[in-house]
């Protein structure tokens, strides 16, 4: 298990509905979403890939991998932080997203940063 005072990484994650992207008739709902990296460990680590899992109110996932945020993969001193916008679409009016986020910290060490769940949701869907 490594060290959690090395290897650190805080995630915040800001969801937004985009209302003139969506399309409700065509069950397409778009949402940006926000997020804010954060080396709070006490070593230099790099996110090199991501692993999502996104589930609509259908309990239909998608799980989408790849290299990188935003075709970019930054290497985040301690301290230093790192945000991003990003999108994607659902089927449904609510959602969620979660994941990972795979480091590497200078002295090698690989591990994942965890991205907490958060809801995606029109406005005034939820009470």
């Amino acid at each position: 298990m490594p060290d959690p005072d090395k290897y650190r990484i805080d995630i915040s994650p800001r969801p937004e509905f985009i209302p003139a992207q969506s399309s409700p008739e065509d069950g397409r709902y778009v949402f940006a979403y926000t997020i804010s990296i954060r080396n709070a460990g006490t070593l230099p680590a790099q996110l090199v890939s991501r692993h999502w899992i996104i589930t609509d109110a259908n309990d239909e996932a998608q799980e989408v991998r790849g290299l990188g945020v935003v075709g970019q993969q930054p290497l985040l001193q301690p301290g230093e932080s790192f945000e991003y916008t990003s999108g994607c679409a659902l089927a449904t009016p609510v959602g969620t997203m979660r994941g990972t986020y795979q480091m590497v910290a200078t002295d090698g060490t690989q591990f994942d940063a965890t991205i907490p769940e958060f809801v995606l949701a029109v406005p005034r869907v939820l009470h």
